[in-house]
């Protein structure tokens, strides 16, 4: 690892050389070429730490960079983190989802880095209720009438496109058979291993992706609020109509202009219930159902699993979202 590279200046190169010793017993992480013989995989959030774990098996040891409870967008990388980087067999991340981390990868020069952004098509979901051309318009479950995430400041993937593809289970499926490739690629002689793994987690969440399209077929309407708008990827797939509160930033403020509007929306489109995630506050989302005499509810981004998540992995929570979403919906 070229310390010098990595981190330009001497107060950080220090920190760094004294950080690295710490590395396997702080984040459980070994590093490459480790005595066990397992992948050091480092991920940058929890949707790619699931994967890794899940793919990965006993074959890997996984760490995130995103700690449990922390809000993603927002991350700062350590000279301790950017060394576990360096340290690293493969590196997992979602380029346009977190700068640091973006800036991070291109310094470790990780030989192994997958970006799963490069896995699937994203999309630039632009202001909730207008239409735009999905990736795979012609697949099952989507819908001419499909709402989309409001747009945000951050920068999403190479193109403007919307990161959130994980809660899309299709497209989750895409990425988790290019991290199986990887991983095949990284450690052959486990390829089978890898293979099996990515081929019973595409099963599971195909069949995720069934539950959702069965259970979001007959609703009495189609419009959801989110305080959060990530859900344009769900939206999209299960034909729904996803309005942000305040863009893809959780913690910005709406203008009152947006707050009416969404009165009005709501109004007309009989909207139950305004969501909310664990992850950030709540304040907006309750002022709004106050306002408009509607319900709060809680809508998982899944950006991170904590011990207020309504579940405790990926699917978990994912089937809390759908129940959630059918009951705000009026599913029949």
């Amino acid at each position: 690892m070229n310390v010098r590279r990595l981190i330009p200046t001497a107060a950080l190169a220090g920190a760094l050389a004294l950080a690295a010793p710490a590395l396997t017993a702080c984040s459980g992480t070994p590093s490459a070429g480790a005595a066990d013989g397992r992948l050091a995989v480092t991920a940058s959030f929890y949707p790619m730490h699931f994967l890794a774990e899940q793919i990965g098996g006993d074959r890997v040891q996984v760490a995130s960079l995103t700690k449990p409870g922390v809000e993603p967008h927002d991350l700062e990388i350590t000279p301790k983190q950017t060394a576990q980087l360096g340290e690293s067999d493969v590196v997992l991340y979602l380029k346009g989802l977190q700068p640091a981390v973006d800036e991070a990868v291109a310094q470790a020069g990780v030989k192994n880095t997958v970006d799963a952004a490069t896995l699937t098509k994203l999309d630039a979901h632009g202001p909730g209720g207008h239409d735009h051309e999905g990736a795979h318009g012609e697949e099952a479950g989507h819908s001419e009438e499909a709402g989309h995430s409001e747009g945000d400041g951050h920068s999403h993937g190479e193109a403007g496109g919307d990161p959130h593809v994980w809660l899309d289970p299709s497209k989750y499926a895409e990425i988790a058979k290019g991290v199986g490739a990887a991983l095949e690629k990284a450690d052959p002689g486990h390829a089978a291993d890898y293979r099996k793994n990515t081929d019973e987690l595409v099963g599971k969440l195909t069949a995720l992706d069934t539950e959702f399209k069965d259970g979001l077929k007959n609703t009495a309407t189609r419009t959801f609020i989110t305080t959060h708008a990530a859900f344009g990827y769900l939206a999209e797939r299960y034909g729904l109509d996803q309005e942000g509160i305040s863009g893809v930033d959780p913690e910005s403020e709406p203008s009152p202009a947006r707050m009416k509007e969404l009165q009005e929306r709501a109004k007309k489109e009989n909207v139950t219930t305004v969501f909310f995630e664990t992850l950030a506050s709540d304040k907006t989302a309750k002022s709004l159902a106050a306002d408009s005499g509607l319900k709060t509810d809680v809508l998982d981004p899944l950006e991170g699993i904590t011990d207020k998540s309504q579940g405790a992995d990926y699917f978990e929570v994912m089937r809390s979202n759908l129940k959630n979403l059918q009951k705000a919906l009026g599913a029949k």
